[in-house]
Order: C-alpha cells, then structure tokens, then sequence
C-alpha cells in the first residue's frame, strides 16, 4: 500500500490518499478541505479514487467531502452513525471554526467496530475509538502495519475531549483497549501533525 499525505485548512489537517499499487484502486481519508488542491494532488499521483473514508464528523475533516464525492462519483463511508449529530451541525462548526460554508449531508454509509473497508486489494479494519467524538472510527491495515488515526493518538499528544459529547475517559479507554494493544511496531497517520509509531508513543507520550 501507499500513501501520500495533503495537508488542508489552516488546522493543517492531514487529508491521506491512500491506493493500492496492485490495482491503482484510491481513496481519500478525511478531506477536510481545499478540494481543488485535492484533486491536483491526486491527478499527480495516477490513481483511480474509489471512495471517500472518515474518521468522525468534525468540520475540519469531513469538509470537502460531499465534493469530492461528486467529483469522482464515489460513496463516503464512515464514521459510526454516533456521529451523526455532527454531520447535521456542519454550518454551525463552518462558523465557529471560521472555514468555508459547510452544508450538512449524511455519509453513504455509516461504520462500525469489526467493519472492513477495502481499496483494491488493501484491507482496513474498522475500530471504533469513541472520546474525540463519540462514533470516532480508525482505520487498521493489518499488512502494511498502518493506522488512518484521526484525532484519536497524535505523536506526544492525544484527542482533545472538550468539544460535544467528547470525553477524556472514553478516549483513553480507546486508546489503551484498541490502540496500544496492536503492538510497538505499528505506524500511523495522525490527523495533525507528523507520523508516529505506537512504540515510540508508548515510551515518550504524556498522556501514555
């Protein structure tokens, strides 16, 4: 699998593409905005986008979403349908966040703990991380040893929990039962800031 990381909005959020080499076949994890630039980044890469992938409704990642989905034509998939509250209060976050006018819309379909989102011939495992958000979601591709995190674990840091129906407890909870336990070795993309791995967070990170 590979990967390639655009970032978008002035949080500097990290919108992946994501493809498998074996077939071309692309998505579009959290594209929080700026899809024009989006869609220049992809072109560049020579790949076909199959669907869009999120991890939970904040503004700042599900932003271009519903174009980018016109543009090519493909379902958006995820997060956990507890999310849903979000989806429907994006021109609410558009003007608390002071980013682009944002419409509500209802991804194609919703997620849940043991689901399997595939591209190409890549498999992401779904594992519901509630904290940030309640129906936060990450993807886990066992083979390429990779997590699509989202604001669940960032390198040195953690979610934020202050926001609705956030909580501190329930993220650490994810954290520890879903996340560290997948071992040392694993990689992953936060959705702020650089890439990590789950050991090297183990041994250095504050909140672990």
């Amino acid at each position: 699998m590979k990967y390639h990381i655009i970032p978008v909005t002035s949080f500097s959020q990290n919108c992946s593409l994501v493809w498998c080499e074996k077939t071309g076949d692309a998505a579009l994890v959290d594209p929080g905005g700026e899809a024009a630039k989006i869609i220049g980044e992809v072109a560049a890469k020579d790949v076909k986008v199959k669907q869009i992938m999120l991890t939970h409704g904040h503004l700042d990642h599900v932003g271009a979403a519903a174009e980018l989905a016109a543009h090519y034509g493909v379902p958006i998939v995820g997060p956990h349908s507890e999310d849903s509250f979000l989806f429907e209060a994006l021109p609410e976050q558009s003007r608390m966040f002071g980013l682009e006018d944002c419409q509500p819309f209802t991804p194609d379909q919703w997620l849940s703990q043991g689901d399997v989102v595939r591209v190409g011939e890549e498999r992401f495992d779904v594992l519901h991380c509630p904290g940030h958000t309640p129906g936060h979601i990450v993807f886990y591709n066992r083979n390429a040893q990779l997590i699509l995190m989202g604001d669940v674990l960032f390198r040195g840091g953690v979610g934020r929990s202050d926001f609705p129906r956030g909580s501190h407890q329930a993220l650490m909870h994810s954290i520890r039962s879903q996340i560290m336990p997948l071992g040392d070795d694993i990689a992953f993309i936060p959705g702020h800031g650089a890439t990590s791995t789950l050991g090297y967070e183990r041994l250095t990170n504050p909140f672990l």
